[in-house]
């Protein structure tokens, strides 16, 4: 594996010295020391730029150094999983779904250090989404903690071609403000593209995938919100499985997504696509539409304008009842192993990143691909609301001046041990390939989550 090391640094160019200014009573003066950090590779080289220059503000104030890694999004995941498992850990990791994929069990097992010195002093000021997103249960401990200190969040916008809509005599505006009526207005445009000649286009980018890791799971989670099933697990950590609203809402969502997938709507292979196959298809123009977690998919054609303008960029329609529903969202951030070498400086930069001057100014330079996990940053910045680029606009309306709850994973463990087991993604493979009612298949679904689930008592204060 490569690893991408610091070299040269940016200076002085994004904003983060400014910051410094302000962040520097944040900064200890303690002997200068150096810590490991693994970061996650992003998505636009913006966000490599940022962190490089966020690190360089850090050890001009501090004295100290980060020896950092940059690592691409799935081998990093790896290096993480295989240090936890075997103890030889970097002091400060941070990777975009760990609180889906690395926290709740590593959190439970006592394996993390708790945060919560650094997290609480900025409790007020946090969303509340992401005040809930970022505490996980300890089995040792018996109580949650802050086992993430979290300065990111990004929920699924809608992403669609604007030409292709209109080029089927449609109007992405006119789409209707229900979610499935919303979904189903988008369907006719199939046909009529393949009329014209684009055999190979597909109206809906739905990720029934068996393989994930994360997008089919997060694309399930939103359609139970939107089918009223968002209480299947409570912030206590207690599941919710019988509850007959949270088995009508599974057995809906299974219902909308595989009938989609037979009726043709969706690319045959999205049975089997991984996080990334999604966004491809957006870009070669093979799916219409898709929800899909951040604006990645519009920030990779940035630097191509025609593209950048083509497409939309949409927060979610109301459920079939009218009512709003609240985004999942993803709280992400930088945790600190047990293990670490460098404890007190990992917390010392770890608190330095977490600053609202720090962490606007980092994920600004980074093109807002993240929102920031302090609403009063947006607020305080017009650059996070103007109007001139409404990707930004509608991402930022729907992830923090909307309505927003976090993922089940931060109420139970459970739930990332479940998803992890692809059982959404096999309830569709069921349906589809083997002619299982979504009945059947919801039923047998809550099962083997119920029997994960069950081996995460969560204790009650």
């Amino acid at each position: 594996m490569s690893k991408l090391s610091r070299r040269t640094v940016i200076r002085g160019s994004l904003g983060l010295a400014a910051a410094g200014t302000v962040a520097r009573p944040f900064v200890a003066n303690a002997a200068a020391t150096t810590a490991s950090v693994w970061w996650t590779q992003g998505f636009v080289p913006e966000e490599d730029a940022a962190f490089r220059a966020m690190v360089a503000d850090y050890e001009k104030q501090s004295g100290n150094t980060i020896d950092d890694s940059i690592i691409p999004f799935a081998p990093l995941m790896q290096k993480i999983v295989s240090s936890l498992t075997s103890g030889d850990v970097p002091d400060v990791m941070e990777h975009n779904t760990a609180d889906a994929t690395v926290i709740p069990q590593n959190a439970w097992k006592d394996k993390l250090v708790d945060l919560s010195d650094l997290v609480q002093p900025l409790k007020s000021q946090f969303h509340p989404a992401v005040s809930l997103g970022s505490r996980f249960y300890n089995s040792v401990t018996k109580q949650r903690g802050d086992y993430l200190a979290p300065y990111k969040t990004g929920p699924l916008p809608f992403h669609i071609w604007n030409s292709l809509v209109e080029k089927a005599g449609l109007k992405v505006a006119d789409a209707p403000k229900t979610w499935d009526a919303f979904w189903d207005y988008f369907k006719p445009v199939q046909a009529k593209l393949r009329g014209q000649g684009m055999r190979g286009v597909y109206s809906l980018g739905l990720q029934c995938t068996t393989a994930g890791p994360a997008d089919g799971n997060n694309l399930f989670s939103y359609f139970l919100a939107a089918y009223g099933g968002y209480n299947i697990i409570t912030p206590d950590g207690q599941p919710h499985l019988d509850d007959p609203a949270v088995k009508e809402a599974v057995i809906k969502a299974i219902t909308y997504i595989t009938t989609a997938y037979k009726q043709g709507y969706v690319p045959p292979g999205a049975l089997d696509w991984s996080d990334a196959d999604d966004n491809n298809a957006f870009h070669a123009k093979q799916i219409v539409m898709d929800l899909d977690g951040t604006i990645s998919t519009e920030l990779a054609m940035i630097h191509d304008p025609e593209k950048y303008n083509d497409a939309v960029t949409l927060g979610l329609p109301n459920d079939n009842d009218g009512k709003p529903i609240a985004s999942p969202v993803g709280v992400s951030g930088a945790l600190v192993p047990k293990g670490a070498k460098n404890v007190e400086v990992a917390k010392e930069f770890v608190k330095f990143v977490v600053q609202p001057q720090v962490a606007g100014a980092y994920l600004k330079a980074g093109l807002g691909r993240w929102l920031p996990a302090i609403p009063d940053i947006v607020k305080n910045d017009s650059w996070w609301t103007d109007p001139k680029d409404p990707h930004r606009l509608s991402y930022v309306n729907q992830g923090v001046l909307g309505n927003t709850v976090p993922f089940h994973y931060a109420y139970n463990p459970g739930w990332a041990e479940a998803n992890a087991a692809q059982i959404w993604g096999s309830a569709h493979a069921n349906v589809i390939r083997e002619n299982m009612t979504p009945q059947a298949a919801a039923e047998a679904a809550l099962k083997r989550i119920g029997d994960i689930l069950a081996k995460y008592p969560i204790a009650q204060t």
